[in-house]
């Protein structure tokens, strides 16, 4: 039996949703945007601007011709002051290009809504969007939304659980966007040949749940599926499983069981462009933490620097102890607040001191919480154990590369031990090791 197959489980981690009633907010435009060339899956792009080019929003800046990529357009309107590298928050380096914003904010001539007659100009003008999962995965939608086994696909999962705590910009959409999220319900129904949605939401979500039923009460194609506030059910195999039944196994992608999963925010997105055709320029994130002032969801040009973006919301009321680009579960630290705003960002998070402990690790004691928790039902201590002695044919075994990192073994943990890192690093060993066999 699939470890799928079995009842998923999870860690029931408080929601801390401080901002699901502060309205989507524009920040003001800051004096220059820093947008990086590497803001998907894949390859990053290549600049098409050089220093000392003038940009309008919506201008197209960067692309590549890899499979797995995603054209990069500019937020604002101004002048190219630079194109340099700098050191993302994961350590590597790519490439960005700096603007200088001239206040204006004026349109690049070429936005227009996109002509779509069928499924290949679709998928074609989903690319030139630039959209990418705004769930925080960042895989480009146009592939996505072009499987090769296209008439295999018969359902659309919406993914809108949001179960990261401190995050609510995926709510804030719903809330505020509902009509934008059937419009891009419509269209990937009509050009990809989706027969049947499913919405998720969280039981957390009331408001949310109610809306979205008593608008798409008249479509028996459409169910929104309630699922219970327990972390990570915004999972893209959880979600998937939790609504339609059928399991996505290790090495399968959604598509390979008939389902496509978006985000709710993505599929907003799509609705959106297909009205206006401007690519994808801005990026709602919620603020917050101990060490912000006044937490709030931010729509943010994309390149903003996250310093901008906190002076917006307050400030610091205090020195932040740790940053985090996304939620505290799965989201990534970021060294300084002059990180930029990228696609794929959902929130930015300052903690202060008393979020921020840190506790020593000590010895397993065989509990099985973290067997418990894990929603495939991995053995993370055994994991650990096999990375230790690097016993490669037991790592494969045990299915380490189906751990998506979610944090739940290491939550439950009685003992603190980081044990989503140790399945982090044994994913990178194994990998490895099969690349050199």
């Amino acid at each position: 039996m699939s470890v799928l197959q079995k009842t998923l489980k999870g860690a029931k981690v408080a929601h801390f949703k401080n901002t699901e009633n502060c309205e989507s907010t524009p920040m003001p435009l800051p004096k220059e945007v820093c947008i990086s060339m590497s803001q998907h899956m894949g390859p990053p792009c290549n600049p098409l601007v050089k220093k000392g080019d003038a940009v309008k929003v919506g201008t197209m800046i960067g692309d590549s011709e890899a499979f797995l990529s995603a054209p990069i357009h500019s937020s604002v309107s101004g002048t190219v002051s630079a194109v340099e590298e700098i050191v993302t928050a994961t350590g590597s380096r790519c490439q960005v290009v700096i603007i200088q914003t001239d206040g204006e904010q004026a349109v690049d001539e070429a936005i227009k809504p996109p002509e779509i007659e069928n499924h290949p100009e679709f998928v074609k003008a989903i690319r030139a969007s630039g959209l990418v999962g705004l769930g925080g995965a960042g895989f480009p939608t146009h592939i996505k939304m072009n499987p090769k086994n296209l008439s295999e696909v018969d359902t659309l999962v919406v993914n809108a659980a949001e179960c990261e705590p401190y995050i609510t910009s995926d709510y804030r959409t719903i809330i505020e966007r509902p009509q934008d999220i059937l419009d891009g319900i419509a269209a990937i129904k009509k050009y990809v040949g989706i027969t049947q949605v499913k919405i998720a939401v969280e039981n957390n979500k009331p408001q949310a749940i109610e809306m979205l039923r008593r608008l798409t009460g008249d479509d028996p194609s459409i169910e929104v599926c309630s699922l219970k506030a327990i972390y990570p059910k915004g999972a893209e195999k959880v979600t998937a499983y939790e609504t339609t039944g059928r399991v996505i196994k290790e090495g399968m992608l959604p598509a390979d069981v008939g389902v496509i999963v978006e985000n709710v925010t993505t599929t907003a997105f799509i609705g959106q462009y297909l009205r206006t055709g401007m690519p994808l320029v801005t990026k709602t994130l919620t603020v917050d933490g101990g060490a912000v002032a006044e937490p709030k969801n931010v729509v943010a040009p994309i390149g903003a620097h996250f310093s901008d973006v906190i002076d917006f919301c307050g400030g610091y009321k205090c020195t932040p102890k740790k940053l985090i680009m996304g939620g505290p579960m799965m989201g990534t630290l970021v060294f300084d607040d002059t990180y930029p705003v990228l696609k794929n960002n959902n929130a930015l998070l300052a903690f202060d001191e008393s979020q921020t402990a840190v506790y020593e690790e000590q010895p397993c004691i065989r509990c099985g919480r973290c067997i418990q928790a894990c929603p495939y039902h991995l053995m993370p201590r055994m994991i650990e154990k096999a990375y230790e002695s690097d016993n490669i044919p037991m790592l494969h075994k045990l299915k380490v590369s189906l751990c998506m990192e979610c944090g739940c073994c290491s939550f439950v943990c009685p003992a603190k031990r980081n044990l989503t890192f140790t399945n982090k690093m044994a994913k990178q060993k194994l990998r490895a090791a099969t690349a050199k066999k």
